[in-house]
């Protein structure tokens, strides 16, 4: 298996809803979207939304389970005042602020925010970090 993630799927409660948060923040549907799943192209990676149960049914696993899942996702910015920019668009677009922006442990700055699913996403200013043009992330080599 080769090194590489080409697709991210959340399974959501509500596909419009998902949808229409995830365009609030910007970002613009796939042409291959369509009722059933939306398709965000971000960066080499597509991120889709497909319905909660549908996901489960084609995955043969349980719909449902308790607690936190062990999955957060990652947005980086490029500059440390993004943080807080990026966390006010969630929380406007109707995301819930689980954690505000603040410096981290390694370095960073970081916030955590919660779609309407509840899927994390932190969102983070890493000073190691370089964002390139097609807005993929790699470390600096220093």
């Amino acid at each position: 298996m080769e090194q590489r993630i080409s697709f991210i799927t959340l399974g959501v409660t509500d596909l419009a809803r998902s949808r229409q948060f995830y365009e609030m923040l910007g970002w613009t549907p796939l042409p291959q979207s369509n009722p059933t799943v939306a398709f965000f192209q971000c960066g080499g990676i597509v991120f889709a939304l497909f319905g909660r149960e549908a996901l489960a049914e084609d995955a043969k696993v349980a719909a449902y389970g308790e607690g936190f899942s062990g999955v957060a996702l990652a947005h980086n910015v490029r500059e440390k005042s993004e943080v807080d920019e990026v966390l006010a668009e969630a929380e406007a677009a109707g995301g819930r602020i689980m954690r505000p922006g603040g410096d981290a442990f390694w370095g960073g700055y970081t916030g955590y925010f919660a779609d309407p699913d509840n899927n994390l996403w932190e969102v983070a200013w890493n000073p190691d970090g370089i964002i390139g043009e097609d807005g993929s992330f790699h470390f600096s080599d220093e």
